[in-house]
């Protein structure tokens, strides 16, 4: 389930989404086959991103820990069965998306050897297992957790697919911003799973990812444009320029430090989280700076080689927040 001010809606048509490949989708010609044959289980387990995963897996952790009433709240084999659908749910969704991006995955660097545009499982493949893997944790939830927790899932699931992937990303450079709803909602169903509702903590959760995710995919979209330039998606640097990405990675940066206070102010955390969130913030807005005043690319197309090392730090930074929310309540916080 992987949050995103202006820009003139015209602007995402100067670059036309590629046609859709008939011919190259099931097999790519020219891509070296794997030196030995993979278990299929190993390309069905690709296809649910992982890596992706975990972290979504983790700020669903999170939320349902720092729910009130957690953990009490919920028996071990249902908090455990919650987070096992939140899991089940993101990849599941992550492989339909797979599914209707494996035209335009055959032609980026980082993608084209994902299981579909390299051949090795067929898009239907995909369609179904993405699409059996979503109803099933959808109904699992709600048989088993709550109605709150599977509708939001559902709507986590509906709105990757059909509002970011299917309408968004190959339409505009906003695609990320709108489409990072999909990215935040994790934190909130974890919640939502304990308490059956949405409260100040789950929202405050929810905005510090939401604010995240335009800076932390535009510093991709800056070190890998070339992909994005192939494949035809319209990301910021392409359609804005590189400078204008920038500037708005700092806007976003500058609204999401003070965000990530908004759990000590509304009382879920204390001190340990509050220094650790403002030491983060400020490594964050170092990388942020540094990829401004990173005038390569600007006007010769290259990619902006600041950018590489602030979207890893970015992953390590939105883990480590979550981390301190969750170190701050089993430290320091009663436990109900």
């Amino acid at each position: 389930m992987d949050i995103r001010v202006s820009e003139q809606a015209t602007s995402a048509t100067a670059i036309a989404a590629p046609e859709a490949i008939t011919d190259g989708v099931e097999k790519a010609p020219f891509l070296s086959p794997p030196a030995q044959p993979r278990y299929r289980v190993v390309e069905y387990m690709l296809l649910l991103k992982p890596r992706v995963m975990s972290l979504v897996v983790f700020t669903a952790l999170v939320g349902l820990i720092l729910a009130p009433g957690a953990p009490g709240g919920l028996t071990p084999w249902t908090a455990a069965l919650a987070v096992l659908c939140i899991a089940i749910g993101a990849g599941a969704s992550g492989a339909i998306n797979m599914w209707y991006d494996r035209d335009i995955d055959i032609h980026m660097r980082r993608t084209m050897n994902r299981p579909l545009p390299a051949g090795r499982l067929k898009p239907l493949e995909a369609l179904i297992f993405g699409s059996v893997l979503s109803a099933g944790s959808v109904a699992v939830m709600a048989l088993y957790v709550n109605v709150a927790a599977s509708a939001l899932l559902a709507l986590t699931i509906f709105y990757y697919v059909f509002i970011y992937t299917v309408w968004l990303k190959r339409r505009t450079p906003q695609n990320i911003v709108i489409g990072g709803a999909a990215g935040a909602l994790p934190p909130v169903i974890g919640w939502a799973a304990v308490t059956g509702d949405i409260g100040l903590g789950a929202i405050a959760m929810f905005a510090i990812i939401f604010l995240w995710t335009p800076p932390h995919s535009w510093a991709l979209a800056l070190f890998r444009r070339g992909d994005y330039e192939a494949a035809g998606v319209p990301m910021m640097p392409l359609v804005a320029g590189v400078r204008e990405t920038k500037r708005q990675m700092l806007i976003y940066t500058g609204l999401l430090l003070p965000v990530t206070l908004l759990p000590v102010i509304i009382g879920m955390s204390g001190a340990l989280y509050g220094v650790s969130a403002l030491i983060l913030g400020a490594l964050f807005a170092r990388h942020n700076w540094r990829v401004w005043k990173d005038t390569q690319g600007e006007q010769d197309g290259k990619e902006v080689a600041a950018a590489r090392p602030m979207f890893f730090f970015s992953i390590f930074y939105l883990f480590l927040i979550f981390v301190a929310l969750l170190a701050d309540k089993v430290l320091f916080l009663p436990v109900l």
